[in-house]
Order: structure tokens, then sequence, then C-alpha cells
């Protein structure tokens, strides 16, 4: 297995609204994942690195922290991309599926969506 690293992309439409630094979708998302991570045998050790765009749309990519990931992936530094679920990475279902059936495999990206089962290795 080539060497692991893990990108978390965290997102969420609206701020709670509540005057919180970060919203607690944000807190909740992190932490299913952290903890998804921890539990997986290939990748609790892998290191991690966080990218969260709160506030933003999920349908489009003009997200700053969505391109900062695309273009570590793009370089190879990332090469693992974990989300709650789908829709955290695009709400456009079918441009999600062109995510998952052309960009991360020609990209060489496995990616993997917590709460939607979904791990691109074992995809068939």
């Amino acid at each position: 297995m080539t060497d692991q690293r893990v990108g978390i992309y965290i997102r969420l439409s609206l701020a709670d609204g509540d005057g919180k630094a970060e919203s607690d979708s944000i807190g909740n998302q992190r932490e299913l994942i952290h903890q998804f991570l921890d539990r997986h045998p290939q990748l609790k050790n892998a290191p991690r690195t966080e990218f969260v765009d709160d506030g933003y749309t999920g349908t489009n990519t003009d997200r700053p922290q969505f391109q900062a990931l695309m273009k570590e992936l793009r370089t190879g530094a990332i090469n693992v991309m974990v989300t709650k679920d789908f829709s955290r990475c695009h709400r456009d279902y079918t441009q999600m599926g062109n995510y998952l059936e052309c960009v991360f495999p020609f990209l060489g990206v496995r990616y993997l969506s917590v709460n939607d089962g979904y791990d691109s290795d074992d995809y068939k």
C-alpha cells in the first residue's frame, strides 16, 4: 500500500448564526471523521490535513478550502480525501458522480464518504 496522506474536507452552507467562531456542524463533522479515521486500520496513523469551508454552498466549487484541497490532490501531496457524506463535497449529484468516476481516479485519489459507507478502494 502506498503512503496514505489524508485530506479531511468539511463544509457547511450556513453558519449557525449564534455568534460562534465555528458552526456546531463543523465541529460535529470533524469529530465524526476523526473518530472514523482513528478506527480505520489503513488510515489511523496517516497524516491528516483539514480543509474547512464554513458558510459556503456545495452547489459549486467556488470554495477557497475546496480549491486548496484540490490543488494538494493534483500535486499528490494528499492522496486520500474524506468527507462526512457526498453532499459535503458537492451537492450536485451529476458533478459528484464526475468526481467519483473521472476526477479522483485520474488523480489517483482514494475518496471516502463516512455516512454513505463509500470507499473508492472497495468500489466495483
